[in-house]
């Protein structure tokens, strides 16, 4: 293991100038309940970091370097292991200190950290994010967010030479061979890993498996459309279940429906609590500059979902669809040559080679030949689809987001800007959104929806012109073009609104302002407010008139009854307390769709037995705590566990069966009528009951009792449910045969509703429901997960009065020597 001394020398000159002026801890009187630490920078970067409850950093510096400095300082200081560990992955690095087959931390899937350093290094061997970043802004990152980038890797750094790696507490990597020194080559190889994580993410291992077929092996029936069902149900589950389980509700509610007459959000994001993709929050502020406040991507130095003085914005996974794939003709007899326009073509070969460490410590070279083409790199088979390359047909992969950096940009113009107007301008001016809608509000009462982002150029026209038999059968229900490889006219098409080659004009994108409220629970910008659908934008795009998710029913259920005051709460207007009631009210749509036809069903089971897989089962226990059920999600509510797995179990078996189906003209209200006379319901409710049966589990036990993490070795029980129930709130946790719920995997991050006021000050109620640190030793590990867990939000402190007056109040001053 490395000693001190030397990791210091290694760092330089610099990190040695750290470690020399050290902490210096100062602390005031106790009528202040402030602590001032001094800590010393290289390079002239100086910043001020002010804590306050829960750990939260309001970061200050008098320039944007200095800002990027306080942000890494602070970032690394509570979770230096999950950022040592992204950079391990964008570094393609993961199989030499981690071993190849040891647990992957990609972008994406990938079947093993081999399969994630060759996809990894395929990328940084290609020179992509050299190239964007020789671009001048837009297309590369702007003078100011250098800058941050700059002061960002410093911040980083420093943490890391004060401690040093036996100094870090988190075991996850304390003393570990892997943690090093940044640059910011690294940061931006992260933001392209991120963007692209909705397209080659995707694919890692598709990517990474594409080997020419063998001499004389079978060819395919070109051409060929599949079964159709199939293909779509392989492309949804590919399409949705690759983002992680990452998705977000986000509702803006404009002047004519709050309280005050003022601007209101909600921004919900369902985010993994670990790895690559966690949360944290922040204050940064540059005097008359730059003053923003909310939670950003670890490793991403700007605020993702936040709120400035006068506005406050959220992103929603979009269901645009990023990315499209294009089929080949391979040459006969020659399948590493295609052909364009009826001329052959050569794939690009690249030979990539990753070191590896095997369990000896043997450390030796792994090489792969990866192969891409003018549109991408060609695949083996994905999302369950009939894409092997064989000796007639070959498919290839266009991520539309490859090069974007612009998101920094996009970012940076965000957490700056005061207005609704001004989100939608700095969205078109960058179309750096990889893969979020954008939803925001601000004080004086305007709401906004946009879809503003990257979307590849793909028309409808296009689509029905050149769509293969595979892309025809899977395109209009899932977004997923497979174009013509064989054609140039084929190509994505160029927009002169488009800040990029290849991508939809901003004008095509859904975009409205509105007065009462703009929504997206991750659905198409259809419904974004069912009083003003919005139509006319492409396939590619998303749907119009569709069947909504059970999600988005929900909400657009409770926002239309909380405006006609039939929700139960007092008045009709939206307000901080009624924004926090909406979500922890726990309603699952499904359940009030569908619990009183299954109750009834299972009251004339025959003899009270239902019929399960393993045989019958007793189900009147099941049926009298269904019966009783409140038919909400909170920690005690009892029945919720039963619904669960019944409703998971149903859809397991397809679509579930409706008497009255979908209505475009009615789509809040339909699908409805639970088909209670389909087989296939008795059999799911039976398969659940026979399941918590086999677990030991009662079919009234309390939700919370089954459902919840552990932190600390204490049991915290958890209320929401999956997103397929219809849930607001969602949790996304792992379900395990042996032992039912497990730990939580994605789900309702960091909650933040903004209310603006009269005043300078927006009032905030926010909670981080993963808490800021993944050190199980640090203070703020759990502490917000134990808020989340009550239902509770906490007070934001955004102006200088309410971060002075923290009980709490703790100031990190970084300064040169």
């Amino acid at each position: 293991m490395m000693k001190h001394s030397k990791w210091r020398r290694r760092l330089g000159r610099s990190a040695a100038l750290a470690v020399v002026w050290g902490l210096a801890l100062s602390t005031l009187p106790a009528a202040a309940a402030e602590q001032t630490t001094k800590v010393a920078a290289p390079g002239g970067l100086s910043a001020t970091i002010r804590y306050t409850e829960h750990g939260i950093p309001h970061i200050k510096a008098d320039d944007y370097a200095g800002l990027g400095y306080g942000h890494g300082y602070a970032a690394a200081k509570d979770n230096i292991c999950l950022l040592a560990d992204i950079y391990l992955t964008v570094g393609a690095q993961r199989s030499l200190y981690r071993g190849a087959d040891g647990p992957t931390n990609a972008y994406g899937p990938a079947r093993s950290n081999l399969g994630s350093d060759l996809y990894f290094q395929q990328v940084n061997d290609s020179k992509v994010v050299e190239k964007a970043l020789a671009e001048p802004a837009p297309l590369g990152p702007r003078a100011e967010v250098r800058d941050i980038v700059r002061g960002y890797v410093s911040g980083y750094n420093r943490y890391l030479a004060e401690t040093g790696p036996d100094g870090i507490t988190d075991p996850a990597c304390r003393g570990a061979a892997w943690l090093r020194p940044i640059q910011d080559i690294d940061v931006y190889r992260q933001f392209h890993a991120l963007s692209t994580s909705g397209g080659g993410g995707r694919m890692i291992d598709a990517i990474v498996d594409a080997r020419p077929p063998a001499p004389g092996s079978a060819a395919s029936s070109y051409g060929a459309a599949p079964r159709v069902e199939a293909a779509v149900r392989s492309v949804t589950a590919g399409l949705g279940g690759q983002s992680q389980g990452n998705g977000s509700n986000a509702f803006a509610i404009g002047a004519e429906h709050t309280e005050n007459g003022r601007g209101l959000l909600l921004s919900n994001p369902h985010f993994a609590w670990s790895g690559a993709m966690r949360l944290w929050e922040a204050q940064l502020t540059v005097p008359g500059k730059m003053n923003v406040s909310g939670g950003g991507l670890l490793g991403v130095p700007l605020i993702r979902s936040g709120h400035t003085q006068n506005v406050a914005w959220s992103h929603t996974v979009s269901s645009a669809v990023p990315l499209g794939l294009y089929q080949l003709q391979p040459v006969p007899g020659d399948p590493t040559a295609y052909l364009v326009d009826g001329r052959p073509e050569r794939m690009t070969q690249r030979e990539v080679a990753v070191r590896v460490r095997d369990a000896d410590g043997t450390v030796r070279t792994v090489g792969r030949t990866l192969w891409s083409t003018r549109y991408g790199p060609v695949l083996s088979a994905v999302f369950g689809l009939p894409t092997d390359w064989t000796t007639d047909t070959a498919y290839a992969l266009r991520d539309a987001n490859v090069g974007n950096l612009r998101g920094l940009n996009t970012w940076f113009d965000l957490n700056r800007a005061q207005s609704t107007k001004d989100v939608q301008e700095a969205l078109v001016r960058t179309q750096g959104m990889p893969w979020v809608n954008t939803v925001a509000s601000e004080k004086s009462g305007k709401a906004l929806f946009s879809g503003v982002q990257v979307v590849p150029h793909i028309t409808d026209e296009l689509a029905a012109r050149c769509n293969t038999a595979l892309g025809k059968a899977i395109f209009p229900s899932t977004g997923l073009s497979v174009l013509d490889g064989a054609r140039t006219d084929c190509a994505w098409g160029r927009a002169a609104d488009a800040v990029a080659p290849g991508l939809l004009g901003t004008a095509s994108l859904p975009a409205h302002f509105r007065d009462d409220y703009a929504s997206n629970s991750n659905d198409s910008a259809w419904l974004s407010n069912p009083r003003a659908p919005l139509t006319g934008y492409p396939r590619v795009v998303g749907t119009i008139g569709t069947e909504r998710t059970a999600r988005t029913r929900m909400t657009l259920t409770a926002l239309e009854e909380r405006k006609a005051g039939t929700d139960g709460l007092p008045g009709r207007d939206f307000g901080l307390r009624t924004m926090q009631d909406l979500l922890f009210a726990n309603r699952s749509k499904i359940a009030e769709l569908v619990v009183a036809d299954t109750a009834r069903m299972c009251a004339a089971l025959p003899g009270g037995r239902a019929p399960a897989a393993t045989g019958t089962v007793d189900a009147g226990p099941a049926c009298r705590a269904l019966s009783q059920w409140d038919r909400r999600f909170t920690v005690d509510s009892r029945g919720a566990l039963l619904f669960t797995r019944f409703w998971v179990k149903l859809l397991g078996r397809g679509a579930p069966p409706w008497r009255t189906p979908f209505d475009p003209a009615d789509p809040v209200n339909t699908p409805r009528d639970l088909d209670t006379a389909n087989p296939a319901v008795a059999a799911a409710f039976g398969d659940a009951v026979a399941e918590l049966a086999r677990l030991g589990i009662a079919p009234d036990a309390p939700l919370g009792r089954h459902q919840y993490v552990v932190r600390g070795g204490k049991k915290l029980p958890t209320h929401g449910g999956p997103a397929a129930l219809g849930l607001i709130n969602v949790q996304g946790h792992t379900w395990r045969d042996d032992m039912g719920y497990g730990d939580v995997e994605y789900g309702a991050s960091l909650i933040q509703v903004v209310s603006f006021t009269d005043g300078d000050c927006p009032k905030v109620a926010r909670v981080l429901a993963s808490s800021q640190s993944g050190d199980p030793t640090s203070p703020h590990y759990a502490d917000q997960t134990e808020l989340y867990a009550k239902g509770q939000l906490t007070q934001g402190r955004f102006c200088e009065s309410e971060i002075a007056a923290s009980p709490e109040l703790r100031t990190v001053e970084l300064r040169t020597p």
